[in-house]
């Protein structure tokens, strides 16, 4: 119900702004903007045109640049950002994440990064360019260097001084790192067990072991896995000589999470996750005219199966009539299974030691549906038709073309991900393709021979 009400808030919230910018009555929308939050901004503005847009821009608080910036999908971002003088971009990126900060500078041509980074202080350039440094999609391209370390041969009375000392702590830190004398990390020590310790205990006694270090190289989809695993807040990130690089907090990994989910999503309809609502048409349409081209050649190959048996379908009108039934069933059943193994893929539940196993399991789901399935249509067509041989091959070709889907369902995103092909992106098409060529065949080559 909560959130109901957010969504409802939002929309008259984004139509009253609409309504002023219309009016024009900035002043009264530049108070609009004063009293919203940061990430409420980002979705007001990827919610409005790019005229709009750009007028909200201007209108907003030059002080929650940084935070809006880091809230907008990569195409709304980049279009603002490119609008904007390098040092307007390290004026709003100032106080930021590291992490964050780079995430801005990724999409920037190399000069204006060069010329942002520039403005920077030593030690902040440093840190972003260590993150640039890194894959965007590999723990050092998530992780921030904004965290807090401590030696072991403390006592914690000396610990609890030194925070006192700093006055505030970064974000969602739930635990400090314990260094040795090389600067590896050797341990954490939660703040719990900080504030119940006693405070003349070495932190060596009470400090936990640092086994929750992630690789530096890790994926961040594997990152998203160990934290939903292991219910962390944050992680440290180590190279490989197991020297503290930075960490990863539960935020950078719900944005993981919830890109992936649109990522998959947009992927099935051959589009970009990260694509501007309101982007402008030619380019929009520039990028939705690939995904169409290629599923012109599938749909070509499954009518070239059709023109095969022109004779047999030009003889009989009853089988052009059903001749859609049996690819339609094979590519729902084989979607189906395709969505399972991907999102077995992204969780992790599927590898090599199991994969067999699944390919028998969704075989047999396959069978015995391509078993019902067949039945049920062949007794439709035969009482339909009044023609028990045309219920029969299609009760056959059912059969086929189900456990055909089962096994190609998963298959094809196994393969597609050993080829380093997003499965999300292409498996849906391939496996649509498959069914419908086999399906096709099958009806139709049966029909040939046995009518």
């Amino acid at each position: 119900m909560q959130e109901l009400q957010d969504f409802d808030q939002t929309h008259q919230t984004l139509q009253e702004v609409s309504n002023a910018l219309d009016s024009g009555m900035f002043v009264h929308v530049r108070r609009l903007l004063q009293d919203m939050e940061p990430e409420d901004i980002a979705h007001l503005l990827e919610a409005s045109p790019r005229k709009s847009r750009n007028v909200l821009w201007q209108l907003t608080d030059p002080e929650d640049y940084g935070e809006i910036l880091d809230e907008l999908s990569e195409d709304v971002k980049d279009g603002i950002v490119s609008q904007m003088a390098p040092e307007s971009i390290a004026e709003a990126t100032e106080g930021m994440e590291t992490d964050d900060v780079a995430y801005v500078l990724r999409s920037l041509p190399d000069d204006v990064s060069r010329e942002v980074l520039s403005q920077m202080d030593t030690v902040d350039r440093f840190r972003v360019e260590t993150a640039l440094s890194y894959p965007e999609d590999t723990a050092g391209g998530m992780m921030n260097t904004d965290f807090i370390t401590i030696r072991a041969d403390v006592e914690i009375d000396v610990v609890l001084r030194y925070l006192r000392m700093k006055g505030e702590l970064p974000e969602a830190t739930d635990a400090l790192y314990v260094l040795d004398e090389e600067s590896r990390l050797i341990g954490h020590l939660s703040l719990t067990t900080i504030l119940t310790a006693q405070p003349d205990v070495l932190v060596s006694d009470v400090m936990e072991d640092a086994d929750e270090a992630i690789p530096v190289n890790t994926d961040d989809g594997e990152v998203a896995n160990l934290f939903e695993r292991r219910n962390w807040v944050s992680a440290p990130v180590v190279d490989e000589n197991n020297l503290l690089l930075g960490r990863i907090t539960i935020d950078d990994v719900v944005d993981v999470i919830r890109e992936d989910a649109e990522h998959s999503m947009m992927s099935m309809a051959g589009m970009d996750d990260e694509e501007d609502t309101f982007a402008p048409v030619v380019k929009s349409a520039r990028r939705r005219s690939v995904w169409l081209g290629m599923n012109v050649l599938a749909a070509l190959a499954a009518a070239s199966v059709s023109n095969m048996f022109e004779a047999t379908l030009a003889q009989m009108a009853s089988i052009a009539v059903l001749m859609t039934i049996v690819p339609s069933m094979g590519g729902v059943a084989g979607n189906q299974t395709v969505a399972l193994v991907i999102r077995g893929l992204a969780v992790g539940h599927i590898g090599d030691s199991n994969k067999k196993e699944l390919l028998m399991k969704e075989a047999g789901i396959g069978i015995l549906n391509g078993i019902l399935w067949a039945a049920i249509i062949g007794g439709i067509v035969m009482v339909w038709k009044g023609d028990i041989m045309l219920g029969a091959i299609i009760s056959a070709a059912m059969l086929v073309n189900l456990t055909v889907a089962g096994v190609a369902g998963v298959s094809i995103p196994l393969i597609l991900k050993k080829m380093n092909i997003d499965p999300a992106l292409a498996g849906g098409m391939a496996l649509t393709t498959i069914t419908d060529v086999i399906g096709l065949f099958a009806f139709l080559g049966l029909a040939t021979i046995l009518m």
